[in-house]
């Protein structure tokens, strides 16, 4: 038998990479869409304001949510769509301020709400131990 020699195309053992790439920066976009839109437990009509964001060093706040019935709302601790009272907020935030007392607080508080309702909430939030207290706008 004689050998012959294929003098065409060598063999390429190279996998193509592009349509991975293409894939992942499609789901790159999906997240970051969707992912905003998942941050938001309760519904809330917030106020507009034109200011300028927090500079924030850490990478995620907690969020006490005041809605227009005037029932509280944390966003860490439990299911951040089942009220708590007063006293709850208060122990909470406590806990979180002790194991991290760096720890940024917002007050994200529905614009139809009685202003006085954001203020017994940041009086709360100061006697739990926190230093201070930003307010979340649109």
């Amino acid at each position: 038998m004689s050998r012959r020699r294929r003098k065409g195309r060598k063999l390429n053992a190279e996998i193509n990479v592009v349509p991975y790439i293409d894939v992942m920066m499609v789901l790159l976009v999906i997240f970051m869409i969707t992912a905003p839109m998942l941050t938001q437990g309760v519904n809330v009509d917030l106020p507009q304001a034109a200011a300028d964001p927090v500079d924030d060093k850490d990478s995620e706040p907690v969020i006490v949510t005041v809605d227009s019935d005037q029932n509280y709302y944390i966003d860490v601790g439990g299911d951040p769509e089942d009220a708590v009272d007063a006293l709850a907020v208060k122990e909470r935030i406590a806990k979180i301020l002790a194991a991290n007392p760096g720890k940024m607080l917002l007050v994200r508080g529905d614009k139809n709400v009685n202003y006085d309702a954001v203020v017994q909430l940041m009086v709360l939030l100061q006697q739990a131990g926190a230093k201070s207290v930003g307010l979340v706008t649109e």
